[in-house]
């Protein structure tokens, strides 16, 4: 029996010396939690989406505590989460417009076509190495879905060869403008009435060759909008939704019809 007692002593021994020195430890290196910061980081929704700039949740909480960043920067957590961080910091928060993403681009199956045929990875970064992906039109859509994949609330499916959001639960969360290796999506204010779904880069006649659906830089929407809320830019119209009212003139002068009223209605899905 004596046999068993010396070792069981000498590994109690071990651990005691142990448990003291973790004590000690967690004691010389604790780390004070600003309760500031940890308020504020359970008044956001925890996406850690990086929307508003930073890391996460956490890393935003703690430049709105020390006074780096304001504390409506927050998508996902909208007007609410703003109302809780100002209460928090004994502060009247503006919250700023909730916003949806909006795929620029109608380049589908039916408009355009492939200038090649790709087998490799199912992927828009990835095909975009090859010539700057496999349509003939530059800036469109490569309908390999990853904005689809980044998406936490399955907002995104690509449909006729183009990426479409469903407005309904998009949160606004930056993951896929991020992601799209062209540049496609954006956040627009979700009030925004008129967007233009086409970002081509290419002259209205080289347009009208590769993409039945692309914006022909006429210019027709930029001369007949009443509030001058339109600018050709890069051969492409763009609206400028401070001063869109969401009258509709541009929709109905659109020669294309790539100017389209919010939310975009979903098509068939590619047979192709």
């Amino acid at each position: 029996m004596e046999q068993y007692i010396l070792p069981i002593l000498f590994f109690l021994l071990i651990g005691c010396i142990i448990g003291i020195l973790l004590t000690v430890a967690s004691k010389v290196f604790f780390v004070k939690t600003d309760e500031t910061v940890q308020k504020i980081s359970e008044a956001l929704p925890g996406a850690n989406c990086g929307g508003c700039g930073y890391s996460g949740c956490d890393g935003y909480a703690r430049a709105v505590a020390s006074g780096e960043a304001p504390p409506n920067l927050c998508n996902p957590g909208g007007a609410a989460a703003a109302a809780r961080i100002g209460e928090i910091l004994g502060i009247e928060v503006e919250s700023g417009e909730p916003k949806v993403a909006f795929v620029r681009c109608n380049g589908n199956c039916d408009a355009t076509e492939d200038k090649f045929s790709y087998i490799g990875t199912k992927s828009c970064a990835a095909v975009e190495k090859f010539y700057n992906g496999k349509g003939k039109c530059r800036t469109r859509c490569h309908g390999m879905g990853d904005c689809a994949n980044v998406c936490d609330n399955g907002c995104i499916t690509v449909q006729n060869g183009v990426a479409v959001v469903d407005p309904t639960n998009c949160t606004g969360c930056g993951k896929c403008v991020r992601t799209c290796p062209n540049k496609l999506i954006v956040l627009v204010d979700r009030s925004q009435k008129t967007m233009v779904r086409c970002y081509s880069i290419d002259t209205g006649k080289e347009t009208r060759q590769i993409c039945k659906n692309g914006c022909i830089a006429c210019g027709m929407c930029k001369r007949k909008c009443p509030e001058d809320a339109i600018v050709i830019d890069n051969n492409h119209a763009e609206i400028d939704t401070a001063k869109c009212t969401g009258c509709g003139t541009c929709v109905t002068v659109c020669p294309v019809k790539c100017i389209a009223d919010l939310p975009v209605l979903k098509t068939e899905i590619c047979k192709k």
